[in-house]
């Protein structure tokens, strides 16, 4: 391939990610949008279902599932987005459990799930979709070389200490102490004159429809942004291994977390409530007005100007979504200012984008909560902006 036609198909690639990106953050607008009505309303049945246990733990799984669907966006986003990542000390083993705990779900029963966890330093720098979305990848792809014959796949953790003669085969790292994450399948394995290849970009061994060829090239990007190296070892018709190392941190004091089952704070102050879609609205009044709020619900943004302008004395606060038709919550946040340059302003977002940050600066949003929102958050959010602002 001359170097025209290489440059040809490198723009090309590049273009069809950034329709991908595109696609990817309308997706991720509706589908939190979807999510956040269910979250909402099953929320607001769990205040009616108190006395019937059953009920009650039924709506509770809901929510779980809703959390992880949440993050599932997160991880399509990534993918292919440049979104903002977020590094910091996690620990990974509760990480392992609970996507082998998915993956039994998702995964043919033929497939025989085992862990073995050897470790107990499991401390990472890193950005918890991202190592979320390293094993999700790895294990899929397991799952897929075993999908016909079925077998095992085995995810280990163990710590080991990488030294100066071991860095001839992981030129990248330094010496020190690693965790290593194993991904290994019995499936079909992979021809040796491709293991040199997968993780390029766009190079998939799999059938026309079945795979993109990006998978694991985003999963060697993310984990040499984290300082770490991954090898492939692989035998055809005796199955698949991958190697991840990633450094080991020291486990840093937890930061403290509030209890699900810590009471919301309430409030009495008025909320003018601003998003586009109707069912969202009526839940953020009817949840907001449950903590003892009053609240303005609107889906129009004219609309919710006129209420302002007319009255702007009258509210202490005012939440607005970020993606809506017309004007953006950006655009409204700027004419709110115009009109009361010190009203709090609190923005629901479904994803944030690097530009946004200066955005966020210049309009002195307050708050930032992704959706789909939650009780918890929500009410956490609005008590701090409000508690800020008095004293």
């Amino acid at each position: 391939m001359t170097n025209d036609l290489k440059i040809q198909e490198q723009l090309r690639q590049a273009q069809k990610m950034e329709s991908i990106g595109t696609l990817a953050g309308g997706i991720a607008h509706d589908f939190n949008n979807i999510l956040g009505v269910i979250l909402g309303y099953t929320e607001l049945s769990l205040d009616d279902v108190e006395d019937r246990p059953e009920t009650y733990s039924s709506l509770q799984e809901v929510l779980k599932a809703t959390n992880r669907a949440k993050d599932m966006v997160s991880q399509i986003l990534t993918f292919s987005r440049s979104t903002d990542i977020e590094k910091k000390i996690i620990k990974t083993i509760p990480i392992v459990k609970e996507a082998c705990k998915f993956l039994r779900s998702s995964l043919p029963t033929t497939i025989e799930i085992r862990q073995n966890i050897t470790t107990e330093r499991d401390h990472i720098l890193a950005d918890p979709t991202q190592f979320h979305q390293i094993l999700m990848n790895l294990c899929t792809n397991a799952g897929h070389a075993m999908k016909r014959e079925g077998g095992v796949l085995d995810v280990a953790l163990d710590e080991v200490f990488l030294q100066r003669d071991d860095l001839i085969s992981y030129p990248d790292l330094k010496v020190g102490a690693y965790l290593k994450l194993t991904v290994k399948d019995t499936g079909t394995g992979i021809l040796r004159e491709n293991i040199e290849r997968i993780f390029e970009p766009y190079f998939t061994t799999k059938g026309k429809g079945e795979g993109t060829g990006l998978g694991l090239a985003v999963v060697h990007g993310i984990i040499k942004e984290h300082e770490g190296d991954i090898k492939a070892y692989s035998e055809v018709g005796k199955g698949t291994a991958f190697y991840v190392f990633l450094p080991l941190r020291e486990e840093i004091e937890p930061p403290v977390h509030r209890e699900s089952t810590e009471p919301p704070p309430t409030g009495s102050e008025t909320i003018l409530f601003l998003d586009d879609e109707e069912d969202l609205v009526n839940i953020g009044k009817l949840t907001l007005e449950g903590l003892g709020y009053t609240v303005t619900g609107v889906t129009n943004v004219e609309k919710a100007l006129e209420f302002f302008r007319s009255s702007k004395e009258s509210y202490d606060i005012v939440i607005t979504d970020k993606n809506m038709p017309k004007m953006t919550g950006f655009g409204f946040a700027r004419k709110i200012r115009s009109i009361s340059p010190d009203i709090p302003i609190l923005l629901c977002t479904g994803f944030k984008e690097k530009e946004d940050e200066e955005k966020f600066k210049d309009l002195r949003i307050n708050a930032i909560i992704t959706k789909p929102i939650n009780k918890q958050e929500i009410a956490f959010a609005v008590r701090k902006v409000l508690d800020k602002k008095t004293a």
